[in-house]
């Protein structure tokens, strides 16, 4: 007898493409009335202004083109990926990243197990700060190089770098993207409510960094470890070289993030300069260096064009009308609730709503203006609202196939996602149900 297989990650999302087709001529379309929200600048909801409008909807050829139509909207991701992508390749072909590598897993010989923990603060760190995910495609070579060179199974790469980043960004009480649209959308101070959500953070990673552990340890196998004191003292000197430019290139993506404000033409331009800088610095040539990076866009194409297919789902849901009908029909049954399972009704709401609505701060710029009045008819601390969106929406980063950037890099990490949900589904659980009780205590602590 056949056992059934999860479907290819392509098949799923083409799935759901013609799910969201088939949706929009079930459920009725309908539209809020929306404005200029002049705090955030963004446009937002007009509480209770959800009207029907002209059913549109999509054909199968419109389903279909929404597919290059999603691969268009994310061409500047997509080509980061590309760019990111070849120079890690190129950097990888001088040798240095062995040699770097072949470093960190002997400074490390014995305490294998400090390298998991350590990465995943690193890259938590970063979710919270600025919401990281596609800045993490192309680091996933080095990591996998890594974990494997530990003896860890390569869904662990996957583990330490996008999941804690996602439980970072979640839990966070400074990601600008989430926390902070929410809050200016609720007319909260910035940073509020900062020391509860660090309180809880602490515990979500603890939760997350254990589980990861449990796994890599559970799976892992003997450490490869090499001696490359044989290598050329030219050699060593053209990877160190190499290294110390990567350093700086990660310097200066931090720096052009946090500080310049980059968007992801700025942060492929630079990696674009560092791939051909360490072919040139490492040996290559320039025959050499564009060979790499031909072989780094042929690597990492599939990951690259999932997101394309993810945002095609939400275009389809948009040129439907029913996105907003999605959020009218969730959010609607909360307001007959006791005020604690509002609360919790409203966790449920942003899981529910983050699929046809992939993107944390769109999801925020859709619902905080509808759900921020209900808060204060039912008696809802408003903070605790914010708190139910982040753990919501922030959470389903870890979970949902329209995460272009889960689903790209998954698929680098050469994991199926079926293995990938069976790792993660008991730690996402443990994650909503912690997301749950701190709901509950803010609103017992009347959280302000």
């Amino acid at each position: 007898m056949k056992t059934m297989r999860f479907p290819h990650p392509l098949v799923l999302l083409v799935g759901f493409i013609l799910l969201a087709m088939l949706l929009s001529y079930l459920l009725p379309a309908g539209e809020f009335v929306r404005h200029t929200d002049p705090a955030t600048q963004r446009e937002v909801v007009v509480s209770g202004s959800y009207h029907r409008v002209a059913a549109t909807p999509v054909s199968v050829l419109g389903a279909l083109v929404a597919v290059p139509q999603g691969m268009a909207g994310a061409a500047d991701v997509i080509f980061f990926v590309f760019l990111t992508g070849g120079a890690f390749t190129v950097v990888d072909q001088t040798g240095a990243l062995r040699r770097g590598v072949d470093w960190l897993v002997m400074r490390f010989r014995g305490r294998e197990a400090l390298v998991i923990p350590l990465i995943s603060l690193l890259f938590a760190t970063m979710g919270a700060l600025e919401n990281m995910q596609e800045e993490i495609i192309p680091l996933v070579p080095i990591l996998l190089v890594l974990m494997r060179r530990l003896g860890y199974p390569s869904l662990t790469a996957a583990a330490v770098s996008l999941g804690a980043a996602a439980v970072g960004a979640a839990f966070s009480p400074i990601n600008p993207f989430q926390v902070g649209i929410a809050q200016k959308l609720t007319q909260l101070p910035l940073l509020s409510g900062g020391g509860f959500r660090l309180v809880v953070l602490a515990l979500a990673l603890l939760l997350w960094i254990g589980g990861t552990m449990r796994y890599a340890k559970r799976y892992q196998v003997a450490p490869i470890f090499e001696d490359s004191a044989s290598d050329s003292v030219a050699g060593v000197g053209r990877h160190g070289l190499v290294l110390l430019l990567l350093l700086a290139t990660f310097g200066g993506f931090t720096y052009g993030i946090l500080k310049l404000g980059w968007g992801f033409e700025q942060m492929g331009a630079l990696f674009f300069v560092l791939g051909v800088v360490a072919g040139l610095l490492g040996g290559l040539g320039l025959n050499g260096t564009a060979e790499a990076f031909i072989a780094g866009f042929r690597d990492l194409a599939f990951s690259a064009l999932l997101i394309g297919f993810a945002r095609a789902i939400f275009i389809v849901l948009e040129q439907g009308h029913i996105v907003d009908t999605i959020v009218n029909g969730l959010s609607a049954p909360l307001a007959g609730l006791p005020v604690a399972l509002s609360a919790l009704g409203m966790i449920g709401v942003h899981t529910a709503l983050h699929l046809p609505v992939p993107s944390v701060s769109g999801q925020a710029v859709l619902t905080m203006p509808i759900l921020t009045p209900l808060s204060d008819l039912i008696g809802l601390p408003r903070q605790v609202t914010v708190l139910a969106y982040q753990y919501g929406a922030g959470l389903c980063e870890l979970i949902t196939p329209t995460n272009g950037a889960l689903m790209a890099i998954v698929a680098a990490c050469g994991v199926r996602f079926d293995a990938w949900w069976k790792f993660v589904l008991p730690l996402y659980l443990g994650l909503l149900a912690l997301g749950a009780a701190a709901v509950v205590a803010g609103i017992m602590l009347h959280l302000k």
